[in-house]
């Protein structure tokens, strides 16, 4: 199985840590699904799970596990993965140099965009009860 190339941040890193760590499952791992989210780029979600899931692909990122499923590794690879904290956004940020610029701007002069982003607020986060 190919390792995607992800680049994760001090920032991220630190977030990613903080979630296991202070999880049920602190010997667990961080398992971050991603989805195609339009113009703003990504949608993710995250849980901390203690093992990885059938077909999930497991990095270190400086000895921190985490558990990225199959359709993940794919819209990761080449990404930076950050963590924002701002007054307007707290959560995972997502650059990748390789996204097309939106074309969907009603701003009649195309400028250039943005990176494409997305996030992930600290409101999202819920504890999954497995049965």
């Amino acid at each position: 199985m190919l390792q995607p190339q992800i680049t994760v941040t001090p920032a991220a890193e630190k977030f990613i840590r903080r979630m296991v760590r202070f999880s049920e499952h602190p010997e667990g791992g961080f398992r971050l699904t991603v989805s195609a989210g339009g113009c703003s780029g990504y949608n993710s979600e995250f849980t901390v799970e203690a093992a990885p899931q059938a077909n999930d692909a497991e990095i270190a990122v400086n000895g921190v596990r985490v558990f990225l499923p199959a359709e993940s590794r794919l819209m990761l690879e080449g990404v930076t993965i950050d963590f924002a904290d701002t007054p307007t956004k707290s959560g995972l940020t997502f650059f990748n140099p390789a996204a097309a610029p939106c074309g969907c701007s009603s701003s009649g002069d195309a400028v250039t965009p943005p990176p494409a982003e997305a996030s992930v607020t600290l409101d999202s986060i819920r504890r999954v009860v497995k049965a």
